[in-house]
């Protein structure tokens, strides 16, 4: 199964923005034993010429950057790009996460990171992006839609809480498929108390 999810990943490529050099180097390394191409960057603004130069299949960005911080930066990008983004930083304040996620992130990771999370948090947010070419999931009667994190039954709206839409959005994803309670535990936002 390694060397399957290794043969998928090697076309895939990920951005380092990360201006620690200890930290940007064992991020490298992680990913590429995970079967990942990375560029790396250690200034911000070098981040997002790199970022708006080429096509990754994600970006992990630290907030605290020289010459152009995290936040500058996902904020530019995001006037042309909607290239997925996980945060990593050492910033853990619940108005950090907040201010992240408002302003375009896909995910965000305090430092220290698992490197077994940090790895299933970026292969989910892949998939995720890969599979929301399309904004509505259909099913009968029921439409889901994925960008405004909305459901409605014969066209009329059905309030959930977002933990709730979190595991109708991932049983709907996955139809067809065996889902686990780990599955949905780890899913981002199904196991989380908020």
């Amino acid at each position: 199964m390694y060397s399957l999810r290794l043969a998928r990943q090697s076309n895939m490529r990920i951005l380092v923005v990360e201006d620690d050099l200890v930290v940007q180097a064992l991020l490298a390394k992680i990913l590429r034993e995970d079967g990942y191409a990375v560029d790396a960057a250690a200034e911000g603004d070098e981040g997002l010429f790199k970022a708006q130069s080429w096509d990754y299949d994600a970006i992990v960005l630290d907030v605290m950057l020289p010459r152009l911080s995290g936040w500058e930066l996902l904020a530019k990008l995001r006037e042309h790009k909607k290239t997925p983004v996980l945060m990593l930083t050492a910033r853990d304040a619940t108005t950090d996460r907040v201010r992240g996620l408002d302003s375009g992130a896909d995910d965000y990771v305090v430092k220290p990171f698992n490197k077994l999370e940090l790895l299933a948090r970026l292969r989910a947010l892949i998939r995720r992006t890969a599979n929301h070419a399309q904004p509505r999931i259909e099913i009968g009667d029921i439409t889901i839609d994925t960008a405004a994190r909305t459901v409605t039954r014969s066209g009329k709206p059905v309030v959930l809480t977002a933990r709730e839409y979190a595991i109708v959005e991932y049983l709907a994803m996955h139809r067809g498929k065996i889902v686990t309670r780990t599955m949905l535990y780890e899913h981002k936002g199904v196991g989380s108390n908020n």
